[in-house]
């Protein structure tokens, strides 16, 4: 048996041992490199990878191996990078399987029906969950790995690790559907109780109390017990709780309580916790005891992968072709939303005009202005990026890459410096924008672009020009 085939009957062994979503998230991307000297490597796309493997999957792996060798061997997860240190040559390696495809598919799951199936002990709970936003359908790229990973983890140990899970980003970017998943994966393979929410029903909820000057005993114990009697809060868009100072007081003591109780708390913002200034510090520090995950704009190979999977519900699938899915991610590079709504203008155009097929000129026309006027957003990194480079005349990867020449060096320290200014992003999210730079590169060229300005009136106005165009 050569080793893809020895990999693929060790894949089929692990199938049915796991639920799709837990096999999706460590299992899919495996890529077995070589068997040597009785040592297994396996390629792994992340570090956490090697952990999770290592502690929670390692039986499994090795009983897999046993059982269609017979033989035992050691293991090494390795990364790329790592594996090219190693003696081992690029051609040696060998390509993943074609796997089964897993998505949606529950005739992999481990978890007994008896379980799975379990409702929360309270028939009448409302956990709020949407049931369609889950892991199988979260489609998952360089931007948004790490996310998925983590939220897996608390997905299947909640409270045990990563407590509280802080995801934060931009709008759009799927936060709230990865949070989703996560309380619909607890909901489905355990019996605790999951409530989702977000911090304008949080503050409306406390509200109602004060409103009743706190005499309704009732109405006070009923809000107890929905925000403490839990086992998971999932709270959305915290940020939106700036202002109001007793209701983060509220929180901050619901936060303890759960906390205290080892109970998972799975949060999301537009901003990282050290960008949440106006909240109070005592529940910014709190935000850090975790993990906090950042979810980046997605990349171009993500928006078409997001794009193929929406188009799977529409009836215009079958009239679309390649060319206008790249034109669409091109155009959209910012916010998810953007490219649903190219898709809704796009069918909806399609249903006036009945093509027999959709091709690039039709998108074209269909999108029409909605497109243009899109391709830059002021609080993206992504957009200033590109409307630098559009107005030096050079491209984004010249921004990203590691020419120094004055021609692509300074327009560089312009973008840096306009993403400082018109985003609310750390400085180390600003240079790893700018192909993994440091934070001191982007200070460096904050302070270069600021004293240049003072005696630079050409400079002035170009960087006048960039504001405008976007």
């Amino acid at each position: 048996m050569d080793e893809k085939d020895l990999w693929q009957s060790v894949i089929n062994e692990i199938l049915p041992e796991v639920n799709s979503a837990s096999f999706n998230a460590w299992f899919h991307d495996l890529v077995l490199v070589k068997i040597k000297d009785n040592k297994v490597y396996i390629q792994v796309p992340m570090e956490i990878h090697k952990k999770i493997l290592s502690t929670n999957y390692f039986e499994l792996i090795d009983n897999a191996f046993y059982k269609v060798t017979n033989q035992n061997y050691e293991f090494e997860f390795l990364l790329k990078e790592e594996l090219d240190t190693l003696d081992i040559h690029q051609n040696e390696r060998v390509e993943p399987p074609s796997l089964p495809n897993v998505h949606n598919v529950d005739n992999f799951s481990k978890v007994d029906n008896s379980v799975s199936n379990i409702k929360n002990d309270d028939e009448h709970w409302d956990s709020n969950l949407i049931e369609t936003l889950n892991f199988d359908n979260y489609i998952v790229g360089d931007s948004n790995r790490l996310a998925k990973v983590a939220g897996m983890i608390v997905a299947e140990h909640p409270g045990e690790v990563h407590n509280p899970l802080f995801i934060y980003g931009k709008s759009g970017l799927g936060k709230t559907h990865l949070m989703h998943a996560i309380g619909n994966y607890i909901v489905k393979h355990s019996k605790k109780k999951v409530l989702y929410t977000t911090s304008e029903m949080f503050k409306d909820d406390y509200i109602n109390i004060t409103n009743n000057d706190g005499n309704n005993l009732q109405i006070v114990a009923d809000f107890k017990r929905k925000y403490r009697d839990i086992d998971v809060l999932i709270i959305d868009d915290i940020q939106y709780l700036v202002g109001a100072e007793k209701t983060q007081g509220e929180f901050f003591h619901t936060f303890n309580a759960l906390h205290q109780a080892n109970k998972q708390i799975i949060i999301s913002s537009d901003r990282s916790p050290e960008d949440l200034k106006l909240l109070e510090e005592r529940l910014t520090s709190r935000f850090k005891w975790g993990l906090p995950v950042d979810i980046y704009p997605p990349d171009f190979e993500l928006r078409c992968n997001i794009i193929r999977a929406k188009l799977k519900n529409m009836s215009i699938s079958a009239k679309l072709d390649d060319s206008v899915i790249e034109y669409i991610a091109n155009t959209f590079q910012n916010d998810v939303r953007y490219l649903e709504g190219a898709l809704n203008r796009l069918m909806f155009y399609t249903s006036m005009m009945v093509p027999d097929k959709i091709d690039l000129n039709f998108a074209v026309e269909a999108l029409g202005d909605y497109g243009n006027s899109n391709i830059y957003k002021t609080n993206s990194i992504e957009g200033i990026q590109q409307a630098v480079a559009d107005y030096y005349k050079i491209t984004v990867n010249d921004l990203k890459g590691k020419r120094r020449n004055a021609g692509v060096a300074y327009p560089r320290q312009i973008a840096m410096y306009l993403c400082r200014v018109l985003t609310e992003e750390n400085l180390n999210r600003i240079g790893l924008e700018f192909g993994g730079r440091d934070h001191s590169t982007v200070i460096h060229a904050c302070d270069k672009i600021t004293l240049d300005l003072k005696t630079n009136k050409v400079l002035e106005g170009e960087i006048k020009e960039i504001q405008n165009k976007m």
